[in-house]
């Protein structure tokens, strides 16, 4: 069975540094130490019958802690990652600046074999990023997510 998600990609334009996406680097001990290939859309799971703007949405919020601002949200692809797994991105150009993000966590036995069970937050920070910035941080299977973006804007002139 065919794992999907649904996420958002917010973007922006700054006039000194060119394109910005905002990207969420993921949470836990095994990302902590961790920046390049460490950060990822804000995105989650959902099952068959769900309606992927529907969970992009409840997972933005869940993993910033506020909703995804409104905007003109528009589904920019449907990508499948070197898991298997297969996302459907939502973009949308947007000045989104919440002043924190409070993400939801996941119970891990940490450290591994001790018993103890901890909760981590999935996303521990997440920030702008400039297109080139983004693409050493993104996970490799998330690139072609940005690169889709790129030629969105290019094909609307924008």
């Amino acid at each position: 069975m065919t794992v999907r998600s649904a996420g958002i990609l917010l973007y922006r334009r700054d006039p000194a540094s060119g394109l910005q996406v905002w990207i969420a680097h993921m949470g836990g001990p095994f990302w902590a130490r961790k920046d390049a290939g460490a950060w990822s859309v804000p995105k989650g799971e959902f099952t068959d019958g769900e309606d992927p703007w529907a969970t992009a949405q409840r997972e933005f919020a869940e993993e910033m802690g506020v909703p995804a601002p409104a905007a003109d949200y528009r589904e920019l692809g449907i990508f499948k990652q070197p898991s298997g797994k297969v996302i459907t991105v939502f973009a949308a150009e947007s000045d989104f600046a919440p002043e924190r993000i409070v993400s939801n966590t996941f119970p891990l036995e940490w450290p591994r074999g001790s018993g103890v069970i901890r909760d981590f937050p999935e996303i521990d920070r997440a920030e702008w990023a400039t297109e080139t910035v983004a693409r050493t941080r993104l996970v490799r299977g998330q690139l072609p997510i940005l690169d889709a973006l790129i030629a969105q804007l290019q094909r609307d002139g924008t």
